[in-house]
């Protein structure tokens, strides 16, 4: 997975920088969030919390992948900032086996 900065705007009022990027994954499948996540983090020398990715998708046909993200420069700003529904598709996503055994969890209280 290679990344590259396409363009990056500075945004003082939002305390925010706003980043375009473009992903090329030959041969493998298109990265997580998580993974675009930490990848811009890296590039950006910066925490992969303050990081969200707004957009992200694959350009039909291609193995390049094109997207936005927001870089804060804080997380209270980012959870002022960011609606709740980019927050929540930011967020760490939990193993399968871990709900499977909150599910069986709650099947015993019952």
């Amino acid at each position: 997975m290679e990344i590259k900065i396409v363009s990056k705007k500075e945004n003082p009022l939002l305390k925010r920088k706003a980043i375009c990027f473009q992903i090329e994954h030959v041969r493998t499948k298109t990265p997580s969030r998580t993974e675009v996540r930490k990848a811009v983090a890296k590039i950006l020398k910066t925490n992969m919390d303050l990081v969200y990715v707004k957009k992200f998708e694959t350009k039909t046909g291609t193995s390049t992948a094109v997207g936005i993200a927001n870089v804060y420069d804080s997380v209270e700003q980012a959870t002022f900032v960011e609606p709740e529904y980019i927050i929540k598709r930011n967020v760490l996503v939990e193993k399968p086996e871990e709900k499977a055994a909150e599910k069986e969890e709650k099947k015993e209280e019952k």
